[in-house]
């Protein structure tokens, strides 16, 4: 089919090919390929008997299609949000922008957002964007936890309670592994402590970075007249005093009317400010200067 059709189909593929294999293994009530080559089985909370069939179909829900969901959701929710905002920028005799078709649940989100007021908008971009940083920041944490408790790798197990247990094998090599893995969990946890850190630290400098910004653009039209005033008073002729009309050169880079220059020269073939000798030849009228 090519690389397009695959890039753009490939998430639905891979939770097509997710669903089918724990449809084919958990839900069927047989191990997986992982569980049966480590000699563990899927227990209940009670730990003595496998879960019930209701149970094995919320884990594979929670697992596989949630998260797809999810990430959709949030996914068009933001891509809705931001064209809103172009659209309220773009003017009405603008040209449309070609932004691809939409689903029926795009178009059921863009309907949402269409209700939703400019206050509420801004809100919920917010919180699409505390959500997109957060999610991945709760798996890393409760990773951490399992790497310290040796239980609930993934967080459809922790919900929906399922746990595993080991046949065969010496029970002392299972808690010296659980025990060599405690240690891993807490550099897990110290390292998810320093990444909120560093985004903390980012969030409050982009938040300076915006004040700062909103402090420049209103000293703006003060220092642009501030500019103003200044550049009048640096374009006067020192000879006439007054503003330069037909701004000239002399080689050593002073600027005059060139009238004054011209009139001076006729008396002393020198510069009126640094008294540096030329000849009147040396004169440069400067075209379309301001």
């Amino acid at each position: 089919a090519g690389a397009r059709p695959w890039l753009q189909w490939r998430r639905e593929v891979e939770l097509l090919s997710d669903v089918a294999y724990f449809v084919l293994t958990t839900l069927s009530g047989y191990q997986t390929l992982g569980e049966e080559y480590v000699n563990i089985i899927q227990v209940d909370p009670s730990k003595k008997k496998v879960p019930s069939f209701f149970r094995r179909a919320l884990f594979i829900s929670l697992h596989t299609v949630v998260p797809y969901c999810l990430e959709k959701a949030l996914l068009h929710l933001e891509h809705e949000l931001q064209m809103e905002a172009e659209e309220s920028r773009i003017p009405e005799n603008a040209p449309a922008l070609g932004f691809p078709s939409r689903t029926l649940i795009r178009s059921w989100i863009r309907k949402q957002v269409g209700k939703l007021t400019e206050q509420q908008k801004k809100t919920a971009s917010q919180v699409v964007y505390v959500l997109k940083q957060c999610i991945p920041l709760l798996h890393r944490l409760h990773l951490a936890v399992f790497y310290i408790q040796g239980t609930f790798y993934h967080l459809s197990k922790r919900i929906t309670g399922i746990s595993y247990l080991h046949f065969g094998g010496l029970q002392g090599e299972d808690q010296s592994i659980r025990s060599s893995y405690k240690f891993l969990g807490i550099i897990s946890l110290f390292h998810l402590l320093l990444t909120i850190g560093v985004q903390m630290y980012s969030f409050k400098q982009k938040q300076r970075a915006r004040q700062e910004w909103r402090l420049h653009r209103n000293l703006a039209h003060q220092k642009s007249t501030s500019k103003e005033a200044a550049a009048g008073r640096h374009s006067r002729c020192t000879l006439c005093l007054e503003e330069r009309r037909h701004s000239t050169a002399t080689p050593c880079g002073h600027l005059f009317c060139w009238e004054c220059i011209t009139a001076w020269c006729n008396t002393r073939a020198e510069c009126p400010l640094c008294r540096e000798k030329f000849h009147p030849q040396k004169l440069i009228y400067l075209r379309h200067y301001q």
